[in-house]
């Protein structure tokens, strides 16, 4: 099963401005927001992880040896597993998780050792491809999900807590980030047995992984050497933590000229549709729907149209567990099958695109932006673990774990 080993990471030296050098993942920056965090500090990550201009791979690659040079990157001189820790709140409610930060062993999906839940798309997956070729780096980490029945793990990471930190800081979406480092040997022990019997469950990094996966096939295809291609940077966390929050993520849909009426028509054998007079009520209302199918059509003006589903639904060539998803069966029975956007067409975020902000969603359309949006409850973290186990893989952006793994606090440098 799982194995995971200590790290001995490239880690930045400059401890005291720590928060100005990480920043999150590169996927959810902005042009303008990237142009913010390097005013903030020359020296940092998403400079390596987002390059831009031409050659920027290579480039990315030049600046990671002289920040090495320079010192502004140094190699710890002793391995270790950390304890990486968020404190925040959603809704006036204070939340906190720990992750074990290590080197996870690379196996292919069909081994059944580390599990998907999530489509992935091609563009992504080369770009990272791209940088890891040229810097032979992991600058994020894969996040994925465990079981711990015994709380083995728990007792080590609640140990490791009373040493002194190696940094804490807060962002500036008020999430406090703290890091401590396990060097005990007794305790690394103890935690590479502890994963040996466990599978891992991806929950955000999918496309990092199967980079990965493609490029130690490339290097071993080519023969190449000095690298540990076998391993990839990944945080892990118990799939029982508390601090777990996963937020949903809403449909807007940019295709014009839509018929809203007759698509309504259409759903009314599988869904019964009602109509709700205040869309600042929509999450209200769903959250008292979460044991059933039911989603939010806005469509303009103060109002929105709740479609619920009359029962079970039966998606062909699927398993229970992803028949069992709101987003499957809004894909499938209202995005697919009434408006006629196809899977293609919502991979490649043509037909509609994603945002975890209803009010983001509800200003789209009333800007004109977008005809609708389709806003949904989350995924509930035992509904991932299920469709992984069922090796089925949910539509893309079905997930969104809240706050993210910050970026650049722990790297691996694949080179020996």
């Amino acid at each position: 099963m799982a194995v995971i080993k200590p790290i001995k990471p490239l880690r930045f030296t400059d401890k005291k401005n720590i928060d100005t050098c990480v920043c999150p993942p590169y996927d959810i920056i902005s042009d303008k927001e990237r142009e913010e965090i390097v005013g903030r500090n020359s020296h940092n990550i998403v400079i390596l992880e987002k390059p831009e201009g031409e050659n920027k791979y290579e480039n990315a690659a030049k600046l990671l040896k002289e920040w090495v040079a320079e010192g502004v990157l140094k190699r710890d001189d002793s391995e270790g597993i950390f304890v990486y820790q968020e404190k925040f709140s959603v809704a006036g409610k204070d939340y906190v998780f720990d992750g074990l930060v290590c080197l996870a062993k690379l196996y292919e999906f069909a081994e059944k050792v580390v599990l998907p839940h999530e489509e992935t798309l091609s563009k992504a997956k080369q770009d990272r491809l791209n940088l890891l070729t040229a810097t032979h780096c992991n600058f994020s980490s894969v996040y994925s999900l465990y079981v711990d029945e015994e709380k083995k793990v728990e007792a080590i990471i609640e140990n490791a807590k009373k040493l002194e930190a190696e940094c804490s800081f807060t962002d500036s979406e008020d999430v406090t980030h703290t890091l401590w480092k396990i060097t005990d040997k007794n305790d690394l022990d103890a935690l590479v047995s502890a994963f040996a019997d466990k599978q891992l469950f991806i929950a955000d990094g999918h496309h990092r992984y199967e980079t990965s996966l493609n490029y130690r096939r490339i290097c071993k295809e080519n023969g190449v050497e000095g690298q540990d291609t076998d391993y990839i940077l990944m945080t892990l966390v118990d799939m029982d933590n508390k601090g777990l929050v996963i937020m949903p993520t809403h449909r807007v849909i940019t295709e014009k000229g839509l018929d809203l009426e007759a698509l309504k028509e259409k759903c009314k054998e599988e869904f019964e549709i009602t109509e709700m007079d205040d869309v600042s009520k929509a999450e209200e209302v769903l959250a008292s729907l979460s044991d059933v199918h039911a989603y939010a059509l806005y469509s303009g003006g103060n109002g929105f149209t709740l479609f619920k589903r009359k029962e079970d639904a039966v998606i062909e060539g699927h398993s229970d567990a992803y028949c069992g998803l709101d987003v499957s069966v809004l894909h499938t029975l209202i995005l697919e099958k009434g408006f006629g956007i196809d899977k293609e067409n919502m991979a490649n975020q043509k037909s509609l695109i994603y945002t975890r902000s209803i009010d983001e969603a509800v200003s789209l359309v009333k800007s004109g932006d977008a005809s609708c949006a389709f806003i949904l409850n989350s995924t509930k973290v035992q509904q991932i673990k299920a469709v992984s186990l069922a090796g089925d893989k949910m539509p893309q952006k079905s997930t969104y774990f809240y706050p993210k793994l910050i970026t650049g606090l722990v790297i691996n440098c694949l080179d020996k």
